[in-house]
């Protein structure tokens, strides 16, 4: 019962919205500026490395996000009065062993997925690779991106999952609502500007995979394993002029973007296979229920973490 926990602590439903109308707020009047900036994505983001440098972009980039990892805690616990490990998993504690297999799980898969794909195009890539701009760089990825990844997970999946499965009393309305704002938060991308509209099929797949997960699994372990390893790897792997991560990576992918199949695998065919293995890992039973079922009321709720479920009404 992952949304029920939003009942623990001091509940007024006013809490959980306002971090992510603020939020909001600010990503509608980034890409309000975005298509009404007279230079584009991609040369504004060149502009400022060739200034600053790709690290401290990417510090730049990273740091606000990661800060806001801690407003969100900061305003559960102080706010709210609830814990952290019930924000983040209806466990009695934080499965940390489940983060790292989502992590091990994803980060491999990308890893192998894109030395595959620098071994059969070999034209598409080169060889960035310089150890001590590396080293750089993966100091500060490793330190920032799974802040970032975090607070995106702790935004979407878990304080706005929960407030809105409170409010709405069932649980496809925080899957659905989650979901696509999780991809409309990317909308001022550069990769967007690139190749298209077409590609919010990919992050709003991502948010609906990354909201699945964590309604099956009842907890936010496995999709924050699977975010840190998806920006993580990739960052630290592939480079290109116009994706929103322009790194000291080992390889730059030179080739022409172009909105393409790719685009759909992961949603369509990766994704339902990972799904698959995590539902034999953790015996996932029950999919209709916990992805469209109702959601307790809180008397319910506390009837059954007391261990009195005589007293729910049937």
């Amino acid at each position: 019962m992952y949304i029920e926990q939003g009942y623990k602590g001091d509940i007024g439903l006013w809490k959980f919205f306002v971090i992510p109308i603020g939020f909001i707020a600010f990503m509608a009047f980034n890409y309000y500026l975005t298509i009404n900036s007279p230079i584009n994505v991609e040369d504004a983001m060149a502009q400022m490395i060739d200034k600053l440098g790709p690290n401290l972009v990417l510090i730049i980039l990273l740091a606000p996000l990661a800060a806001g990892l801690f407003v969100v805690l900061g305003w559960t616990f102080l706010v709210h009065r609830q814990s952290i490990t019930s924000l983040t998993t209806s466990r009695k504690k934080i499965d940390w062993k489940r983060v790292l297999f989502a992590f091990g799980l994803w980060g491999g898969i990308t890893a192998i997925f894109t030395l595959v794909d620098v071994y059969t195009s070999p034209d598409d890539y080169v060889l960035n690779f310089d150890l001590s701009k590396f080293l750089v760089l993966a100091v500060i990825a490793i330190l920032l991106i799974p802040l970032q990844t975090s607070f995106e997970e702790y935004l979407f999946r878990a304080h706005m999952m929960q407030g809105i499965g409170l409010l709405a009393k069932n649980r496809w309305a925080p899957l659905v609502v989650t979901s696509v704002l999780f991809g409309l938060m990317h909308i001022a991308n550069p990769e967007v500007e690139k190749l298209g509209y077409g590609i919010m099929v990919y992050y709003i797949g991502t948010g609906f995979f990354l909201g699945i997960l964590t309604l099956m699994d009842e907890g936010l372990e496995l999709a924050l394993g699977f975010h840190a390893a998806n920006n993580l790897i990739t960052a630290l792997l592939v480079t290109a002029d116009w994706t929103a991560f322009q790194t000291d990576s080992v390889y730059k992918d030179v080739s022409m973007p172009a909105l393409g199949y790719d685009v759909l695998i992961p949603v369509f065919v990766v994704f339902p296979i990972l799904l698959f293995i995590f539902s034999k890992k953790y015996k996932w039973t029950d999919w209709n229920n916990r992805l469209f079922g109702k959601v307790i009321e809180k008397e319910e709720f506390i009837a059954l973490e007391n261990g009195n479920p005589s007293e729910v009404q049937a």
